[in-house]
C-alpha cells in the first residue's frame, strides 16, 4: 500500500482509508448489522496496509468505536484513528444538533478514548461547525488536548474556506474531511485552493456518491436506508442522475471495472494530497473496491469525466433542507 503525507504537518497514512460508519448506522438496522463481518473487514484493511481508520462517537451512539476497539485490540500499532465529534443524538437516533464547546469537546474525547480503548486519538476532528460556538474555541479545545498527550493531530469536517483560515491560525490543522466526488464537485472553487495553499491534507468521504455512482441502486433502496430522506435519491431527481450514471458504467464497461472503481480512481487522480475514505463494512466490497488503484485513466477519459459530472450534473441536494445549513457550500 502506498504512503502519503496527510498535510504538510501531518503523518504518513496509507493512501486510502477504511470509512467504518456504515458498520454502525444509517446504511440499514441494526438487525441487519454484521459485527463479525465487520470486524473481518477492518481486519482485512490493515492486512492491505490501510492503517488509516475513521469512525465518530456517534456512529451507533458509541458502537462504532466499540467495534472499532474490539477490531484494533491486539493491532493499535496497525492502525491510525480518525474520530468525529460533536452531534447530539437522542436515544432512538435522531439528532439533536451539535455541541462543540470547549468542555464539551474534552468530554467527548474522553468517552471516545474510553471506548475506543486507546491513550490516545490520533487524529480528531469536529464532525460539523457549531455555529454558535466560535471555531477558535473548538480549536482551542482540541490543541489543549494534543498538548496533554491525548490527541495527536487536528482535522476539520464540512468546514468552509473562511472557517478553515480560522481554524488554521490557531492550530495548525493536518486535513479536511469534506465530501468529494464525481457527484460532489462543490470543493473545487475555494475549498480546495485554499487547504492546499495552506498545506491542508483532504479526506474525502461518499467518494462513490454514497452508492449513486455504483448503479447498483436501480432496484431501490431498503425502507430502512437513510438514503431515502436524500433529495439526489428521491423521484425525479434519481431517475435524471441513474440515467448519467450509465455513462459511467459504460466507460467501465470499456475498461473491464466497476463504476465504483472508475470513480474511486477518478478521486484519487485528483492528487498526492487526498486520502479517500472507502467506506464498506464487506470484505469482498473492499477488496473490489482497492482495485481501484490499479485502474489508469486516460486524459481523454478523465476530460469526459470532467465534462459528464460538472458541478450541478446531479440533481437534488446532498442532504434534506435542515442539514444543508451544516455542510460547506
Amino acid at each position: 500500500m502506498k504512503r502519503k503525507k496527510l498535510g504538510k504537518n501531518g503523518p504518513e497514512v496509507s493512501s486510502v482509508g477504511l470509512g467504518c460508519m456504515g458498520m454502525s448506522d444509517f446504511y440499514g438496522s441494526k438487525a441487519t448489522r454484521d459485527d463479525r463481518e465487520s470486524i473481518s473487514t477492518i481486519h482485512a484493511a490493515l492486512d492491505a496496509g490501510i492503517d488509516y481508520l475513521d469512525t465518530g462517537d456517534f456512529y451507533g451512539m458509541g458502537h462504532n468505536e466499540l467495534l472499532v476497539a474490539a477490531a484494533i485490540r491486539d493491532r493499535r500499532d496497525k492502525a491510525f484513528l480518525s474520530v468525529k465529534f460533536g452531534a447530539l443524538r437522542s436515544h432512538n437516533g435522531a439528532f439533536l444538533g451539535f455541541d462543540t464547546r470547549p468542555n464539551a469537546v474534552k468530554t467527548f474525547a474522553a468517552y471516545s478514548l474510553q471506548r475506543l480503548g486507546v491513550e490516545v486519538i490520533d487524529l480528531y476532528q469536529p464532525a460539523r461547525v457549531d455555529p454558535s460556538v466560535p471555531i477558535e474555541d473548538t480549536v482551542g479545545a482540541v490543541a489543549d488536548l494534543i498538548k496533554e498527550g491525548k490527541v495527536r493531530y487536528l482535522g476539520l469536517s464540512e468546514a468552509n474556506a473562511e472557517q478553515i483560515r480560522r481554524a488554521h491560525s490557531v492550530h495548525p490543522v493536518s486535513a479536511l474531511q469534506i465530501e468529494y466526488s464525481l457527484a460532489t464537485r462543490l470543493i473545487e472553487t475555494n475549498i480546495l485552493p485554499t487547504i492546499r495553499e495552506l498545506g491542508i491534507g483532504l479526506v474525502p468521504y461518499g467518494i462513490v456518491g454514497r452508492g449513486l455512482l455504483t448503479g447498483n441502486i436501480f432496484g431501490g433502496l431498503p425502507q430502512s436506508d437513510y438514503r431515502n430522506h436524500l433529495p439526489r435519491f428521491q423521484g425525479e431527481n434519481l431517475a435524471k442522475n441513474l440515467e448519467r450514471v450509465t455513462i459511467l458504467q459504460d466507460l467501465a464497461n470499456s475498461k473491464g471495472c466497476t463504476a465504483a472503481q472508475i470513480a474511486i480512481a477518478w478521486v484519487l487522480s485528483r492528487g498526492e494530497d487526498i486520502v479517500p475514505l472507502i467506506s464498506t463494512s464487506k470484505r469482498e466490497r473492499l477488496a473490489e473496491n482497492l482495485k481501484a488503484l490499479e485502474v489508469p485513466l486516460t486524459s481523454e477519459e478523465l476530460e469526459k469525466l470532467d465534462r459528464t459530472f460538472a458541478e450541478g450534473a446531479i440533481s437534488g441536494d446532498r442532504y434534506p433542507a435542515p442539514q444543508m445549513g451544516m455542510v460547506a457550500k
